[in-house]
């Protein structure tokens, strides 16, 4: 039977469930965050000088945080994690300091204290695992990094 080395065209490929909270068309340029002030530009989200007569959103990033609606969960917990959380922590928040310089939907939107340790959340799927690989990278410890399928969501834990 004869194979061809090129694939069928006439089939629909299975596409994965977009993010809720990323919109179906582009904005029109220039658009600013009435929360935050980053600018949409060129097709993506930057830092920089607010343009006159701006269209005024809420870019996916304030709207995820407003809504609580994560991409990305980091679980920390453990005895290293206990008697160094607070420089476990400023690992976080400069990485996302970093982070956020180039991509400004990348944000931390809450750091919560729980009977198991503490858990980070992200606006953003890199930076949830940029933050898990630092811990991993630093601290050691175990790390598992989670991605659930058909979604644009991460989870990591880091025991240590």
């Amino acid at each position: 039977m004869y194979q061809s080395q090129y694939r069928r065209r006439d089939r629909l490929a299975l596409q994965k469930r977009d993010d809720a909270l990323q919109p179906r068309q582009k904005w029109p340029e220039p658009t600013v965050c009435s929360q935050c002030h980053a600018v949409y530009s060129s097709g993506r989200w930057t830092w920089k000088e607010v343009p006159a007569q701006a269209h005024a959103v809420v870019c996916p990033a304030c709207q995820r945080t407003q809504e609580d609606y994560p991409a990305g969960i980091i679980e920390m917990s453990g005895p290293f994690f206990e008697e160094h959380r607070q420089e476990v922590l400023n690992l976080v928040h400069n990485t996302e300091a970093l982070e956020k310089q180039e991509h400004p939907l990348e944000r931390i939107i809450k750091i919560q204290d729980e009977e198991a340790g503490t858990v980070v959340t992200t606006t953003g799927v890199h930076l949830a695992r940029r933050i898990g690989e630092a811990l991993h990278r630093s601290y050691q410890g175990d790390y598992e990094l989670e991605y659930l399928e058909d979604e644009r969501f991460v989870r990591i834990s880091f025991v240590r």
